[in-house]
């Protein structure tokens, strides 16, 4: 059913209208024109779809528009602020924590989540954490080792 969605994406009142069952993905990509967002396998596995949803990590491949209403939604696109990129963001650079680089807006957002719910995660934590993320290009220990330092310049040190 078409209707009029109202939510906060990347920090600004939006509103679209759409059938309320198409997926945030599709809104994102096709009808707001943030491509950051990636697809990949459309059945919320592999983590490319990745945004966050009021500071939870969500899968948008498999999430109804209508999920969202009335909730903050953070992409790829919202996490750098000013022109700096964030410091997950700045670490994975650094760490060269992408190959393709096709997972990583994916893997930075289900960091970002992580870190802003537990500041300090053991390595055993974050990989936990990052499980579900799939990188096909095997870039895993360094994303694991941006996510550590990216943890440290936030907070102050991960264990």
């Amino acid at each position: 059913m078409q209707r009029t969605i109202s939510f906060t994406l990347n920090g600004k009142p939006t509103r679209v209208t759409v059938d309320d069952q198409r997926m945030l993905l599709w809104v994102l990509r096709s009808d707001l024109g943030l491509t950051g967002t990636k697809f990949g396998c459309g059945a919320a596995l592999c983590g490319a779809c990745t945004v966050v949803v009021d500071k939870e990590a969500v899968r948008s491949c498999s999430t109804p528009v209508k999920e969202v209403a009335g909730k903050r939604v953070l992409t790829i696109e919202g996490l750098s602020q000013e022109g700096r990129l964030h410091a997950i963001q700045e670490a994975f650079l650094k760490h060269h924590g992408s190959q393709c680089g096709y997972c990583t807006p994916g893997m930075i957002m289900n960091a970002y989540a992580l870190l802003q719910k537990t500041p300090r995660p053991t390595r055993a934590q974050i990989i936990q954490h990052m499980d579900d993320n799939l990188c096909r290009c095997g870039s895993h220990h360094r994303i694991l080792n941006a996510i550590q330092e990216a943890a440290g310049t936030m907070k102050g040190g991960a264990q």
